[in-house]
């Protein structure tokens, strides 16, 4: 069983307690009255589909039920860190390549 860290609830949870919503740090357009309907396609549907480091937008459903980031590598499901909305990774793909430098 995957234990997942709430950065809300401040504890590690068990896995089934949580629910992954995509991607993390995805700008709705400002003006979205003015896109192109190619612009707003691009909004809604496509996303990044790396293979290793990979920020994500997951839920605590049966906890506090706030939405939260995690940053998760996609080849070994490995949990590298979680963090609140509106604060920014610290473990990056760059990072990692670079020995945890920033």
């Amino acid at each position: 069983m995957l234990h997942i860290y709430c950065p809300y609830c401040g504890e590690h949870r068990e896995q089934s307690e949580f629910h992954p919503k995509g991607q993390a740090h995805i700008l709705r357009p400002k003006d979205p009255e003015n896109c192109s309907d190619e612009e707003w396609g691009d909004y809604l549907f496509y996303r990044d589909n790396p293979r290793g480091i990979h920020h994500e937008m997951w839920v605590h459903a049966t906890g506090c039920r706030k939405f939260f980031n995690v940053t998760r590598h996609t080849v070994s499901y490995e949990i590298l860190e979680t963090y609140k909305m509106g604060e920014q990774p610290q473990v990056t793909a760059q990072s990692q390549s670079t020995g945890g430098e920033k």
